[in-house]
């Protein structure tokens, strides 16, 4: 073979070699870089747990996207009979910051916080820190036995009215208590935390002052309903809120408070009766029955239903729908 054939062989063999070595080389490098993602130093999002709809709404507009932020209570479940599972639980045992209501909607927290090791997570209660509005189980049924002079002597059966986020003023005192959380979970992101709870608080400030203004001219004050939700919103806005049952949605009336509403109704002329999503609307429509009245919804937002979702309703679009509710019923 002529020598100048053998050279070209021999470069032809050796730059194959390399070129093959830096194939391998480049394909790890590529292998290697679509397994990774881009910022590994980066801080992983924290993992929010709460317990039911407003609570998980209020934590996805502060968390933005900084949080992978997920409800407990499933839609349409009524969180105030709703237990966990073992599921639940762990998902409370990992996550970064627990978030719930409070002042005896989640009546299994304290049970279950005591039986996990949560020294590595931050729990949030969020109504901590508001002065609560008192109630009963048997609120009214004791005011019909006893008197107005002696409920505040009643204790047995005596619970605290938990239901703060359905007063706009309040709900933007729970996001602030989430903000101050998020912040101490994850500081290299405060500001923005801070950012977003300060753009959700002017909505709800907005949203105090549509109110204010809806219901400062309307005929009547007083609105009847089916579940003792609305204290704080009543208050708030200066109505008078008239409860078929107590704070417990699932509470039956007794037969004597069941007349008193009934004549009250009549004598007040109401001519709607108010009732919620997730539970049945029975009482208030037995009510509304008996004095020609119509029942219509007045939404506690303890949990979306399906066709809530479906509309894309959100908390503010509901409250938005109670105050129209409530326009309509107190100027009729």
């Amino acid at each position: 073979m002529k020598p100048f054939i053998v050279k070209i062989l021999l470069f032809s063999a050796v730059s194959t070699i390399v070129l093959a070595g830096c194939s391998s080389s480049t394909s790890g490098s590529a292998s290697k870089s679509s397994s990774t993602p881009a910022g590994t130093n980066a801080k992983k999002k924290l993992k929010v747990v709460t317990t039911f709809y407003p609570m998980y709404e209020f934590s996805k507009q502060v968390a933005g996207g900084h949080a992978d932020v997920i409800a407990l209570v499933p839609a349409g479940a009524e969180p105030h009979d709703w237990e966990p599972t073992a599921k639940d639980m762990t998902q409370i045992q990992d996550s970064d910051v627990f978030v719930y209501n409070g002042a005896g909607v989640e009546h299994w927290v304290e049970k279950a916080l005591n039986s996990l090791h949560k020294d590595s997570s931050i729990v949030v209660e969020a109504s901590k820190g508001i002065e609560l509005m008192e109630g009963t189980a048997e609120e009214d049924e004791d005011v019909h036995e006893h008197g107005e002079d002696e409920k505040a002597s009643i204790k047995p059966g005596m619970v605290m009215d938990p239901h703060v986020w359905l007063d706009p003023v309040l709900a933007q005192q729970e996001v602030l208590a989430i903000q101050a959380a998020f912040e101490k979970a994850d500081p290299a992101h405060k500001e923005d935390y801070k950012h977003n709870a300060t753009e959700y608080i002017s909505k709800l400030q907005e949203l105090d002052q549509l109110f204010r203004n809806t219901l400062a001219d309307v005929k009547r004050k007083e609105f009847v309903t089916q579940h003792a939700a609305f204290a704080y919103l009543a208050k708030r806005y200066g109505l008078t809120q008239v409860p078929i049952a107590g704070l417990s949605p699932e509470e039956e009336p007794a037969a004597s408070k069941m007349a008193d509403i009934v004549q009250f109704a009549k004598d007040h002329q109401v001519q709607t009766i108010f009732f919620e999503t997730l539970v049945d609307p029975k009482v208030a429509e037995t009510v509304a029955s008996e004095i020609g009245a119509k029942s219509a919804v007045l939404n506690p937002i303890e949990g979306l239903t399906d066709e809530d979702k479906k509309q894309n309703l959100d908390y503010i679009g509901i409250m938005k729908m109670n105050l129209n509710a409530l326009k309509l019923a107190l100027n009729e």
